[in-house]
């Protein structure tokens, strides 16, 4: 399997703001001549976001689904000076440096469980995925899901390995299920749980697993008010996937019987 690499790139051109999430992601130009929605560190969850992010959709991209190309977004602190609108010149200037951007994709439309069509191989993917990493907004409100030339395309994993927010108690969350699957928007299209179960166990191993850990900036694990250090909190992320891949099957059933 090849290895991931991620590109930096730096942005040239604030575009205009995605009201429509909490974060306020926007629209930017870098200098490869590409449109991306950039995802700040200074945002409401800030770096810890954008870790869940990267794992997540390198996770859900190592399984075989579609995740738009993920880069690293050099942010200087030339736009928050020319920004007219005071929340935004705030999110600017609190996320100079290294945020992550995912390549934009132009005309796409959000997922609409009434009239998209998906296969159940790939439904029960993006269930399965959601299970292992804790995701709590892949919902009918707020599907996180686009569909862009006929594909089901992933977005939007901002909100997945919620025990990161507090260190302390996070090895309570390795023997953890996933009850809220219930609400995904996909579960009731997801009906090769199993068969999709088998496959990401052959897909995502011990190195998968490592690799996808060590393209974390170190930059975003460094913060003086936590507990743990950068490699601990490595080795944190590889413990917890590890621990959701032992018990998929467990996870399968939980989804089955929620459906």
């Amino acid at each position: 399997m090849s290895k991931i690499e991620i590109r930096t790139v730096d942005v040239v051109q604030y575009i205009k703001p995605l009201r429509e999430g909490g974060s306020l992601p926007a629209i930017v130009k870098a200098d490869d001549g590409f449109l991306y929605v950039l995802k700040f560190r200074g945002a409401g969850q800030g770096k810890k976001a954008l870790i869940a992010e990267l794992i997540g959709g390198e996770l859900a991209r190592a399984i075989g689904l579609k995740v738009p190309e993920m880069v690293f977004m050099n942010l200087d602190d030339s736009f928050s000076k020319t920004e007219p609108d005071e929340e935004i010149q705030d999110l600017l200037k609190f996320s100079v440096g290294l945020n992550l951007g995912l390549h934009f994709l132009s005309s796409a439309i959000t997922y609409d469980p009434l009239v998209s069509k998906i296969d159940g191989m790939t439904a029960s993917k993006v269930v399965l995925l959601d299970s292992l990493i804790s995701n709590i907004d892949r919902t009918a409100k707020n599907t996180n899901l686009l569909q862009w030339n006929n594909e089901l395309w992933v977005i939007d994993n901002g909100a997945s390995f919620y025990f990161h927010h507090n260190w302390e108690t996070w090895k309570n969350h390795l023997t953890r299920t996933f009850p809220l699957i219930k609400d995904h928007v996909l579960l009731s299209k997801a009906t090769l749980l199993t068969e999709a179960a088998i496959e990401i166990e052959h897909i995502i191993d011990d190195n998968k697993i490592a690799e996808i850990i060590a393209l974390i900036p170190e930059d975003w694990l460094q913060d003086e008010s936590e507990t743990l250090s950068p490699e601990k909190m490595r080795a944190a992320y590889i413990e917890f996937i590890n621990a959701k891949l032992s018990m998929i099957h467990l996870l399968v059933k939980e989804s089955e019987d929620a459906r």
